[in-house]
């Protein structure tokens, strides 16, 4: 059972952000601290990806654990109200998550996903960041 109202509840999710979020924002902050230039939400691209680094032909993607199910996290938790909405409403968001990579891809970009609870400790994701920035693209023969 939910222990907010309906009103509440509403409240709540409305003042949750799609873009610039907290985790968005520190990675952008190490990306530029390192001399990375990028882009922001290109509409021009599949799923307007939240960081786009042009030079390098890569994508980052900050997702949230709870929305974007990261495995194992526990952050991903499950809502004890309304199981089936939410159930559906992940895997929708799972099923998006991977069509927007797969047409990335197609794209010709390398496509990389950061995820909230890496950016909770520099040390991480700074060796996230310099494991994108160190390998080489691998070209797909079609």
């Amino acid at each position: 059972m939910d222990s907010l109202s309906c009103e509440r509840r509403s409240w709540n999710m409305s003042r949750i952000k799609n873009r610039d979020t907290k985790p968005e924002l520190i990675v952008r902050s190490l990306l530029h601290r390192k001399g990375y230039r990028f882009r922001l939400h290109r509409k021009d691209l599949p799923g307007k990806p939240d960081i786009v680094l042009p030079r390098f032909k890569k994508i980052i993607f900050v997702h949230g654990c709870f929305w974007h199910r990261h495995k194992g996290c526990r952050y991903s938790y499950k809502p004890k109200s309304r199981i089936n909405f939410w159930q559906e409403k992940f895997s929708q968001n799972v099923k998006r998550d991977q069509e927007v990579h797969d047409a990335l891809l197609k794209l010709g970009w390398e496509v990389h996903v950061i995820w909230e609870c890496e950016t909770k400790k520099s040390e991480v994701l700074d060796k996230i960041v310099e494991k994108i920035f160190s390998q080489k693209k691998i070209v797909e023969a079609d």
